[in-house]
């Protein structure tokens, strides 16, 4: 007959050895009690970009749903300048606890190769949450530029060096970024015009004061439709589902031209690993509802849903990307 043992667990011991125990397994039941009872007041989501961008609109979009979902306010501050060094740089400065927030964006994974100094590092001092969505660009001129076709704006671009100029949002956005890839791979010389915020690039093209910029598809979609821009190339490898009749630049002129904008929340580096997994979770779950994904993509957003493992290596990935594009181009920050 064989004789069962029974463990005993050390808790049920007495003295020194209980003491350490339940120490342990408070231990071990502290993050998950944080991560049960956050958010108990209200969170903070800082934008480092101007109001009525991409990462304004998707940030408002997440911060109502996270509210839905968590019963807390989720408040959306933009607070742009800087190519977004001032806004990133104050959620640095932060307290690691979960309720100050950053929408991010490729803008701060170019910032690290393209300013030589600034007060943070991206991966030592902030901690990696979620991707949320990634959208193709649109490359449109001022309605009253002669040109028709990307074709015929290379040819004006080349027979007139210096001579045209592009907005964008900023010093490291997405939309400098794409057209500096642009004159280094088209071969031509485009005068860059930074802005504080897509806003005042995007009304300045409209307004025939600026030749042309690179734009979200979700954002100047409206305007192409209305004849108050010309849409010259959208700049992922496929064409958008939202314009079909435009065609990529890469297939109308410039051969492997590619370039997005990606959006993605991050936290003070310190922020609890349990509320940074929950908070993981949460916007994974909103961005992978069928609805969402419908309505992203009548916009020409693509929902992106990884792990925060994931999402870390991504961002490490595109840090690296955009140094040899940096490289490549001879981008400055202005």
């Amino acid at each position: 007959m064989k004789t069962r043992l029974t463990r005993i667990p050390v808790c049920a011991l007495g003295g020194g050895a209980a003491r350490r125990c339940a120490a342990a397994l408070l231990a071990l039941a502290a993050p998950w009690a944080l991560a049960q009872d956050y958010p108990n007041h209200p969170v903070r989501i800082i934008v480092p970009f101007a109001a009525g961008g991409p990462a304004d609109i998707y940030a408002r979009f997440i911060a109502m749903r996270l509210q839905e979902s968590l019963k807390q306010p989720f408040i959306v501050e933009d607070k742009p300048g800087a190519g977004s060094i001032i806004g990133t740089d104050a959620v640095a400065k932060s307290a690691p606890d979960g309720y100050t927030l950053l929408l991010m964006s490729n803008t701060q994974t170019v910032n690290e190769s393209l300013f030589a100094t600034k007060p943070y590092q991206l991966l030592r001092d902030f901690a990696p949450i979620a991707p949320i969505n990634s959208s193709d660009l649109v490359l449109v001129t001022r309605s009253t530029l002669p040109v028709a076709n990307l074709a015929e704006l290379l040819r004006l671009a080349k027979a007139k060096p210096g001579s045209l100029s592009y907005a964008s949002s900023g010093p490291g956005t997405p939309y400098h970024m794409a057209g500096e890839l642009f004159k280094a791979m088209a071969g031509v010389s485009i005068v860059h015009i930074p802005y504080r915020g897509s806003s005042g690039a995007r009304t300045d093209v409209l307004g025939g004061q600026v030749d042309m910029m690179f734009d979200a598809v979700p954002t100047m979609s409206e305007h192409i439709r209305a004849g108050k821009v010309k849409a010259m190339g959208t700049t992922g490898l496929a064409r958008s589902a939202v314009m079909p009749e435009v065609p990529t630049i890469a297939e109308a002129g410039v051969p492997k031209y590619e370039a997005t904008i990606w959006l993605g929340l991050l936290a003070p580096k310190a922020t609890p690993p349990a509320i940074v997994d929950r908070l993981n979770a949460e916007v994974s779950r909103i961005v992978g509802e069928p609805e969402t994904a419908r309505t992203w993509k009548a916009q020409g957003a693509t929902p992106m849903i990884m792990s925060v493992a994931d999402f870390t290596r991504f961002v490490q990935g595109d840090i690296a990307k955009w140094a040899r594009i940096v490289k490549i181009s001879g981008a400055k920050a202005e």
